[in-house]
């Protein structure tokens, strides 16, 4: 079956993919279910979908792997970031092609988190059925009514692709889409312990010595919870994490007095956070964190006019404000540039950003470009 699923994929130069996958209480997703839709004349709508079941049986997704790496085929998605990222991992694949709807949407004027029954409903005129989403997805058997809703989910995704790629041309903006979608081929949710670390709350306040007993930590608790099964907070919560290496106990009671350390970290294994504790103080430590650079007040008219622009742009051209640029980033935009950078490593001056309104910004800060309300109380954008 996967073999000629793969096979009509690659025949047709498309398939249709989603996941169900259950995160609670698991140090990464499990992949339970992944429903599959490829074009298929002799099948009832002209596609077929099946659902394929990882948990049961013998389940050898290789063929599936390969098409989805192949750049020659495009893999339909909705909202498929996390789908992207756990079958990258569970099928050991690379994902290339990428057509998120959910993202598609975002450039036509239906906002930027639009739902898969909300989005069918409004561009296909679909009604789904009733809803099995938080469901337990990894216990066996799975009902009739899972297994219809998982499939239901696949099994419109290749028309819902064909019809807002279909509007995107039209508008002029279907390289924009694409381009947007590219960035999901790198997703992921392999837990990098350098990473972790520098995300830590309150790294900044600690010393040298006490980082390193941090980032020793971050490695201890990352094969801990890994080999459970069972998510890093589990182990250690991050706030514990942190006053652990600040304090640097010695004995188990000196863990006692550490606030929020798991009584089962505690009783279980706390011979073994305190081996990691003595690593870490003889390890070298990580550099302080940089400090976030501090924003001129004077910057904050500025930045509001920026927005303006962006909401103006989006509204013109249907694209979500949430796709072009956040406050933040603006906030950065700005911030450079008045420091006589030209803000080329934010997303907002690269790409199709920068033809809607990336340029645009640049001229605003640099006063060649203002704002002004118009006659009839619209937002006027004035050249000089």
């Amino acid at each position: 079956m996967i073999a000629d699923l793969a096979a009509r994929a690659t025949e047709q130069g498309r398939l249709a993919i989603d996941t169900e996958f259950v995160s609670e209480r698991r140090y990464q997703a499990l992949l339970c279910l992944a429903q599959v839709a490829v074009p298929d004349p002799e099948a009832a709508g002209a596609v077929r979908t099946e659902v394929l079941d990882p948990l049961e049986g013998h389940l050898d997704p290789g063929p599936l792997a390969a098409v989805l790496a192949d750049p020659a085929v495009e893999v339909v998605v909705h909202a498929g970031r996390q789908d992207v990222a756990i079958l990258r991992r569970s099928w050991e694949t690379e994902v290339t092609n990428i057509f998120d709807t959910q993202i598609a949407a975002g450039f036509l004027g239906f906002g930027s988190q639009e739902g898969y029954e909300s989005l069918v409903r409004k561009v296909l005129k679909v009604r789904l059925k009733g809803s099995e989403g938080f469901t337990r997805w990894d216990r066996r058997p799975l009902t009739p009514q899972q297994l219809e809703y998982a499939a239901d989910d696949a099994r419109l995704l290749l028309a819902l692709g064909d019809e807002l790629e279909r509007m995107l041309v039209e508008r002029g903006r279907l390289e924009w889409a694409r381009e947007e979608c590219r960035a999901l081929e790198k997703a992921s949710d392999e837990r990098d312990a350098g990473r972790v670390y520098e995300r830590l709350p309150r790294l900044g306040r600690l010393n040298e010595r006490a980082r390193g007993v941090a980032r020793e930590l971050v490695e201890w608790r990352e094969g801990v919870a890994q080999s459970m099964d069972r998510p890093a907070s589990f182990v250690l919560p991050d706030h514990a994490l942190i006053e652990v290496a600040r304090r640097g106990p010695q004995d188990r009671r000196g863990l006692e007095q550490i606030r929020g350390l798991p009584p089962q970290t505690l009783h279980r294994r706390g011979d073994r956070l305190l081996e990691a504790i003595d690593r870490g103080r003889r390890r070298s430590a990580p550099p302080p964190p940089p400090e976030s650079p501090l924003r001129d007040l004077a910057d904050a008219p500025l930045v509001s006019l920026a927005q303006a622009l962006v909401r103006h742009r989006s509204m013109e051209s249907g694209v979500a404000v949430e796709l072009i640029a956040t406050q933040s980033e603006l906030g950065a935009l700005v911030s450079e540039l008045r420091r006589g950078e030209r803000g080329d490593r934010l997303r907002v001056t690269r790409g199709w950003r920068r033809e809607l309104v990336g340029d645009e910004l640049r001229e605003l800060v640099a006063g060649r470009r203002s704002l002004a309300v118009g006659p009839d109380g619209r937002l006027l954008v004035r050249e000089g």
